[in-house]
């Protein structure tokens, strides 16, 4: 058999492009900002993970321009080598600071972040236990890691317990959960987490690529929004997010951080971030540090749009509280949800379509999110045409 003969098969991306709803791959002509030129038109972006508005800050864009010129555009090589910059070091440090951890170490991209950690951190006789609405990137460092996973169903304490109780006594245990969930835009409820981890002797790690930047002192993200910084064991973060750059971050005790470096697949055998990245995130991270009112800002735009939809009867995803910056909003099917995206982005709003497996079954979102930026004259005229669309499909 050829093993080709499965790209050959007609797979549902086929149906959506001949249906003329196929939502992927838009190409941008213009910076990542609140409006954006996407093939040719103008677009309110309410897609971006631009959480804190960066992309564009000037001086963001003069530091990665600075380190272009002065270090070249690459490093070729790993950080285990010929690759660690003066400026990975300086972003550890200053990144460790404010999160207020014993050191940090980064990696090429965030994806790759959630595979170095785990895998390493994860033994052959460990359980990693996931809350089943993780993200795929945590998922994959447990294939990567020895150990076995089990999993919990979302934001479920009990099951959770449950899973806990299963950890023979012999055997190390790490509970990994997003801090804020990409999709549903929901607050892991880490007091209750803490406490189960305290009473079965687990260990927690906290994916917050999207809580830095958005909750929390100063943006310092979901641990810190709770007053749990001291119970939570390991923080991981991306710089593609809040601040503006690619790349990720594990942050833990210094310990962890080293076993993590000299046994991290990942980390040992990727080339290092390259320098514009580097310092491009540690600008943003000062300017975040220098204006917490930025996240403040992006709260408030947050709520300012869910009220604006609620009186338009639109319905959304229920969250923790109206103030986080991903606004999910209910198609239920994946063909509605297909012709509402078109809809919306051939009237100029780019929204994201969330379709199973990402989402369950018949809970099919347009995932809406918001950057510190957005004015809430952008913000009226995109609920228009939102609610104007979800009316059209009966929505």
């Amino acid at each position: 058999m050829d093993i080709f003969e499965k790209c050959y098969r007609r797979h549902m991306a086929d149906d959506f492009l001949e249906a003329k709803i196929y939502p992927y791959f838009h190409a941008l002509e213009s910076r990542q900002d609140t409006e954006v030129i996407m093939e040719g038109k103008r677009r309110i972006m309410l897609g971006s993970n631009n959480y804190l508005g960066l992309t564009t800050h000037p001086e963001v864009i003069a530091a990665g321009v600075k380190a272009y010129q002065e270090y070249g555009s690459g490093c070729s090589g790993s950080r285990f080598l010929n690759g660690t910059l003066t400026l990975h070091l300086e972003l550890e440090e200053e990144l460790a600071r404010f999160l207020r951890k014993d050191a940090v170490m980064t990696f090429s991209t965030g994806f790759q972040s959630n595979l170095g950690i785990i895998s390493a951190i994860v033994g052959k006789n460990d359980y990693v236990i996931m809350d089943r609405e993780n993200h795929a990137s945590l998922y994959d460092g447990c294939k990567l890691s020895y150990g076995k996973m089990l999993r919990y169903r979302h934001a479920d304490m009990e099951d959770l317990e449950r899973c806990l109780k299963a950890v023979p006594e012999t055997a190390g245990a790490l509970i990994v959960t997003d801090g804020v969930f990409s999709m549903g835009g929901d607050i892991a409820n880490l007091p209750d987490i803490c406490g189960l981890a305290e009473k079965y002797g687990a260990r927690i790690m906290v994916d917050d690529a999207h809580g830095l930047g958005v909750l929390g002192e100063g943006g310092r993200g979901t641990a810190s929004y709770f007053g749990l910084e001291d119970k939570v064991d390991i923080y991981m973060g991306t710089f593609s997010k809040s601040l503006a750059s690619l790349g990720g971050y594990m942050a833990a005790s210094e310990r962890v951080i080293f076993y993590t470096r000299h046994c991290s697949r990942p980390y040992i055998f990727s080339a290092s971030m390259p320098p514009a990245n580097c310092a491009a995130a540690l600008t943003a991270l000062r300017i975040l540090e220098a204006q917490p009112g930025l996240s403040e800002k992006l709260r408030e735009n947050a709520c300012y749009m869910r009220e604006r939809l609620r009186e338009k009867g639109v319905k959304m995803r229920q969250s923790f509280g109206d103030f986080i910056p991903i606004i999910p909003i209910y198609t239920y099917e994946p063909e509605p949800t297909l012709r509402v995206t078109t809809k919306l982005y051939d009237r100029g709003v780019y929204v994201n379509s969330s379709l199973p497996p990402a989402v369950a079954p018949h809970e099919c979102l347009i995932r809406t999110s918001l950057m510190a930026s957005h004015t809430h004259e952008l913000i009226d005229e995109a609920v228009e045409i939102i609610a104007e669309v979800l009316k059209e499909e009966n929505i």
